[in-house]
């Protein structure tokens, strides 16, 4: 990625306003094409209503996104499906499918010719080949976190096979899992990054969020409070304004790494 890389989908100035609630205010931002970015930020800060306005599932009440330089308006459902995925944050299937059933969907109706194999990918990348079999609610909350998960890589694999990279957008992906398969989710995410694909992840974990973002965004009250690099993002004074809290920041390999110490 340079500096010259096209932006693969901008907000200018959007706001998102319901009845008297401003969630966000006058937000800009630019993602591009092999770039990771991590939002992050306290309760309520706008993080999830950015993620879904930049997915094109809510419409901002003022200002306006751009898909790879087009109105995200202008696309219809299924263009959006082709060019930008969403794992969204609560996901519910009360239907008795397998996990390979639920990973499947994310190839539509393309033939099974070309979804199996992608199918068949997803379930080994994201360790899943124990459950491919079983049904989706009998399995534990992370378990099915992964099996959306790897939904979601079929989906932009297919639109990424006829349209070129896309965007990957991932709403607190990692709240169900354990260590393991949370360093597993961010670094899948960032081997799509490497194709060409923006990937933007809501995150909580600070720490996480330095391993797996080039760049992060930060919110407050429904505003950017900081957009730059992790060093450049994660300092004590910025987590101090942000949340509230007072820590430690080391460094390794010039990565910046939190020790919380209390609360204000």
């Amino acid at each position: 990625m340079t500096a010259q890389t096209p932006a693969m989908i901008e907000a200018n100035a959007i706001c998102m306003k319901v009845r008297q609630a401003t969630l966000l205010d006058n937000v800009s931002v630019q993602l591009r094409g092999g770039e990771t970015v991590a939002i992050v930020g306290p309760n309520g800060a706008g993080k999830s209503t950015l993620l879904r306005l930049l997915s094109g599932d809510l419409r901002c009440t003022g200002g306006g996104v751009r898909l790879k330089g087009r109105d995200l308006a202008s696309y219809s459902s299924r263009e959006l499906a082709n060019h930008r995925v969403m794992l969204s944050q609560h996901v519910s299937v009360s239907f008795p499918f397998t996990v390979e059933e639920i990973v499947a969907m994310g190839a539509g109706d393309r033939p099974r010719t070309v979804a199996t194999p992608l199918v068949d990918a997803a379930i080994a990348e994201l360790d899943l080949a124990p459950f491919r079999h079983r049904e989706l609610p009998t399995l534990s909350g992370g378990e099915q976190q992964r099996a959306h998960f790897a939904r979601v890589l079929v989906q932009l694999a297919c639109g990424e096979a006829d349209h070129g990279p896309g965007v990957l957008l991932l709403d607190e992906p990692t709240s169900s899992l354990d260590l393991r398969h949370q360093i597993n989710l961010v670094e899948t995410a960032k081997q799509r990054a490497r194709t060409g694909t923006a990937v933007v992840a809501v995150l909580h974990d600070l720490n996480l969020a330095v391993r797996f973002a080039d760049r992060i965004i930060v919110l407050r009250k429904g505003m950017v409070a900081a957009d730059g690099s992790p060093a450049e993002t994660i300092t004590s004074e910025m987590i101090r304004q942000v949340f509230e809290v007072e820590t430690n920041i080391g460094s390794e390999d010039g990565q910046p790494y939190i020790l919380l110490q209390r609360m204000q």
